[in-house]
């Protein structure tokens, strides 16, 4: 039997790659919370006062975020926003009411489900659709990320929440980032960096806890907990696969490899555009003359309304519903 190499009396139930570490279930589960403390009090994400808006899917990563924040910080301040996008087989009712159920067994009170329906008027999948057969490629993961960051900003602000919180992980943050490479946008770089303030007045800040957390660390914390998330993978990964999804295989190897690099690649970038990031500054963005949401200083019509009017959504609905406390699933 080997024995965990940090209290050295339970067995050893995890071997953590980029450490070398073997670890049982307790120094594990402890190790990730106390990391997901660290990186908070690093970059001063989190203060004991604030109302934070978790957006939660319902997936591995969810579970966790929720979970070790309710033990970081105050439930009774903490909310969560869930989305249904509509994707078939995806994002299920049933794997949200899930994780609706567990917040409000760890104390938090405001829980709010919506869908992009019920923003817009119809699901992603039928968005995407109608795209495609205008002739319009536009990655299905670019209209689902612009929609799901509008609508949880929008919760957010109409809650008064001080944080927008999402479950991004080390697997993610470095996906990211080098797409933000390849790409040549050095503000997005920047903008990603957990010192770099909202764009515009308009956005709530946004922070990710679990950035320095592995996807697997994600997955094995959420079943030693036993937490029943959802396991399906978005069928537009290998329909539709964009330039993030091409880097992320190769990330994989990599880390397969030379375990510890992308937390390395995350770590020297942090370090390498702190003062960059720390330097930029809240704009005052001009409004969508459309939807009235911020836009880019270049733009009288955003992102979300152009790409939506040339899947041939001339007027989308744009309408949400305040809930407050128990709500039912759209």
């Amino acid at each position: 039997m080997v024995l965990c190499d940090v209290c050295k009396s339970r067995p050893a139930v995890v071997y953590q790659a980029h450490t070398g570490m073997r670890l049982c279930r307790e120094c594990f589960l402890r190790d990730v919370v106390e990391r997901v403390r660290a990186e908070i009090k690093r970059w001063g994400m989190i203060e004991p006062r604030d109302r934070l808006m978790l957006a939660l899917s319902g997936g591995k990563d969810s579970f966790v975020l929720l979970d070790v924040l309710s033990q970081i910080h105050n439930p009774s301040r903490m909310m969560v926003v869930s989305i249904v996008e509509g994707i078939p087989g995806y994002n299920r009712r049933e794997d949200i009411e899930k994780i609706v159920r567990y917040a409000r067994e760890r104390g938090v009170d405001v829980v709010v489900l919506t869908s992009i329906r019920e923003y817009t008027g119809l699901d992603l999948s039928e968005i995407v659709s109608m795209a495609w057969r205008r002739g319009v490629k536009e990655s299905p993961c670019t209209y689902d990320g612009l929609l799901r960051r509008r609508i949880i900003n929008f919760y957010a602000r109409v809650y008064g929440a001080d944080k927008a919180v999402t479950a991004h992980n080390v697997d993610d943050e470095a996906q990211t980032a080098v797409v933000n490479i390849l790409r040549g946008d050095w503000v997005g770089l920047l903008r990603q960096h957990p010192l770099a303030p909202p764009a515009s007045r308009r956005l709530v800040p946004r922070v990710k806890p679990l950035r320095k957390i592995y996807e697997w660390e994600t997955a094995t914390y959420a079943m030693l907990r036993g937490f029943k998330f959802q396991e399906t993978e978005c069928m537009y990964i290998y329909l539709a696969p964009t330039l993030r999804a091409r880097v992320r295989e190769a990330l994989y190897r990599l880390e397969q490899e030379r375990p510890g690099s992308l937390l390395r690649l995350v770590n020297t970038l942090d370090e390498l555009l702190e003062g960059q990031a720390r330097s930029l500054s809240v704009e005052e963005l001009p409004e969508c003359e459309r939807c009235g949401e911020p836009t880019s200083p270049a733009r009288r019509v955003c992102k979300l309304c152009e790409l939506l009017e040339r899947a041939g959504m001339v007027s989308p609905s744009y309408q949400v519903p305040y809930r407050w406390g128990r709500a039912s699933l759209p």
